[in-house]
């Protein structure tokens, strides 16, 4: 009777959580949750994974699927899932989904839970219609299966996708072309897996180049001549920008999911070495700077920084090159570790290993390129390395969620050099000093924050040449920030921000016109920012005059298609952020 009365108890309570969900989620979007911005950003375009072969498992203790099902289960897990909550489901982001925990909940219960989503940040994706009834039943059992495990991908897998398209001996000795290439700006064009090459004098399009699937970043060499971009299929392609019209000279992939790339900087090395480090499989390669050619892969999978626990998947998040040494800094995402690679000898390989803090993604170097400052998302801390001792300098707290791009640095009027990040979960933005000489008070603290327009920012910056502080707000739920801007003056930030209608002033029809990533020229007087809509809707590039913060340009063209990455050659050149 006892066991009777408690089984009825549970399913009441189970009953009881629909109504309990939505009215927590109605409450968490009316009031523009930090969790559901980090899992808009986190899960937002799927996996390229979703369609690669898996070895496929399914758990005899499991609910029972067809393999149609589990099949479209997988597509569903990789495009919705993934990014939350890893490929092998062990958690990230989001919590781990490992059949030891979800065979525990329960079919109906993970039904409730994918239907109405919770108020930490699970989107509902039933009531939504992203999910019909029949899909989240599927997933619920879905879950509770042994995570499919994707294939490997070494040295064999990338020589058979490497192709060099020109040879360096029959690639120019000197720039063939009339283009002012410090001024030209990569424009990732997301969905249409293409890159835009814009000349920043005549805001005309050069050429659009066909490159692997939403390009998340791109990179430049040491001399300017070679510019690399980075698809999230792991594909990379090579762009010689001397050529009589730039032009893809090599491409490899490195993996099946991917977001980093970058080219060696020290002194004797430059444009000699590239790197790339992949989502899946969790490892880094080291190829020959003007080929691709892979030479060595590294893998990243091994324990935590804290519980000091194995983890198998250690995404690698971002890579920078040092100014001060031979060496590419690796952050790997799930372990919270940063590998300072020295690759001067790939033989006898060194690294130091330095314990940061999880979930490490993004950041950028301080004014003087020797402090690397990385965000580690999930513990609300920006991580500084000094790329000159090897050696971690602090750990500091910040706002909720930070993410930086590569941050912002300039001379605060009352602290001294800082570099500054915005936040995905709150509209904090804050400022770090990071003078350890004339500062030394200052240096590694957070010395002020100030107030954005919002959650959900992707990006930060100004110029050396500048007195503005750019910050957008993308992924805020309501579109009158996520379609506008806000800009500091950095000499009298407690007078706070104004605000930019981007969105506005670019002129489209219908669409979300998402204003993403502010790019200054690299004279350092105009900022171009992305009007981010549906690949199915209008997009455009909007450029604003610095000193006076109105309209200079709009630059618009049907090959414009979900525009997001902006990356002036020169300043992504000379790491200027």
């Amino acid at each position: 009777m006892k066991h009777a009365n408690n089984r009825m108890l549970g399913l009441l309570a189970l009953a009881a959580l629909p109504l309990a969900l939505s009215t927590a989620f109605a409450q968490e979007t009316a009031g523009h949750s930090s969790g559901k911005m980090e899992t808009v950003y986190e899960s937002s375009g799927g996996s390229p994974l979703a369609n690669s072969p898996m070895h496929q498992n399914i758990n005899p203790k499991a609910p029972s699927m067809t393999e149609a099902e589990f099949t479209r289960g997988k597509e569903i897990f990789f495009q919705r899932c993934a990014g939350c909550h890893g490929v092998l489901r062990k958690g990230a982001t989001g919590k781990p989904l490992t059949p030891d925990i979800t065979l525990e909940r329960g079919t109906d219960y993970l039904k409730v839970f994918i239907n109405y989503g919770s108020p930490a940040g699970m989107p509902n994706w039933g009531t939504s219609g992203e999910l019909t009834e029949a899909e989240v039943d599927l997933m619920a059992r879905y879950v509770q299966q042994e995570p499919p495990t994707p294939p490997e991908f070494g040295m064999k897998e990338m020589e058979a996708t490497w192709k060099v398209l020109v040879p360096p001996e029959k690639r120019p000795a000197r720039q063939m072309n009339k283009l002012n290439l410090k001024n030209i700006f990569s424009v990732t064009l997301r969905d249409a897996g293409k890159i835009a090459l814009i000349d920043g004098d005549t805001k005309k399009i050069i050429k659009t180049i066909k490159t692997g699937y939403a390009v998340h970043i791109s990179r430049i060499s040491a001399s300017g001549r070679y510019l690399f971009v980075i698809g999230r299929d792991a594909r990379i392609d090579l762009i010689d920008l001397w050529m009589d019209t730039p032009t893809t000279v090599a491409e490899i992939k490195i993996g099946l999911e991917a977001r980093s790339v970058e080219t060696s900087k020290y002194k004797g090395y430059e444009d000699k070495l590239a790197i790339a480090g992949a989502y899946w499989p969790p490892q880094f390669v080291i190829m020959d700077g003007d080929t691709l050619k892979p030479l060595k892969i590294v893998s990243t999978r091994g324990m935590t920084v804290d519980p000091q626990e194995y983890h198998p998947e250690p995404r690698v998040a971002s890579i920078v090159a040092s100014h001060f040494k031979p060496e590419f800094l690796v952050n790997a995402k799930e372990t919270g570790k940063i590998y300072m690679v020295n690759y001067s000898d790939l033989t006898n390989l060194k690294m130091t290993v330095i314990d940061a803090a999880r979930f490490l993604h993004d950041g950028g170097f301080d004014s003087t390129g020797r402090y690397m400052m990385v965000a580690a998302n999930a513990s609300n801390k920006i991580a500084v390395v000094d790329t000159k001792e090897d050696k971690l300098a602090a750990m500091v707290d910040v706002g909720k969620t930070p993410h930086p791009g590569r941050g912002a640095n300039f001379i605060d009027p009352k602290f001294g050099p800082v570099w500054a990040t915005g936040h995905l979960g709150d509209e904090s933005i804050s400022l770090i000093g990071t003078d350890p000489v004339k500062h030394k008070q200052n240096a590694w603290k957070v010395v002020r924050t100030i107030t954005g327009q919002g959650g959900g920012s992707l990006f930060i910056k100004t110029h050396p040449k500048s007195t503005n502080l750019w910050v957008d707000t993308p992924l805020n739920p309501d579109a009158a920030l996520s379609q506008s801007v806000a800009v500091f003056d950095i000499r009298h930030l407690e007078k706070g921000y104004i605000t930019l209608p981007i969105g506005a002033w670019a002129g489209l029809g219908e669409g979300a016109k998402r204003i993403v990533q502010p790019e200054y020229n690299a004279a350092g007087d105009e900022v171009w920012f992305s009007v981010w809509s549906a690949k199915d809707k209008e997009s455009a590039i909007v450029v604003v005059d610095d000193k006076t913060r109105t309209l200079k340009a709009v630059i618009k063209d049907p090959e414009i298609i979900t525009p997001t990455g902006k990356f002036n050659v020169y300043n992504t050149q000379h790491d200027i952020y």
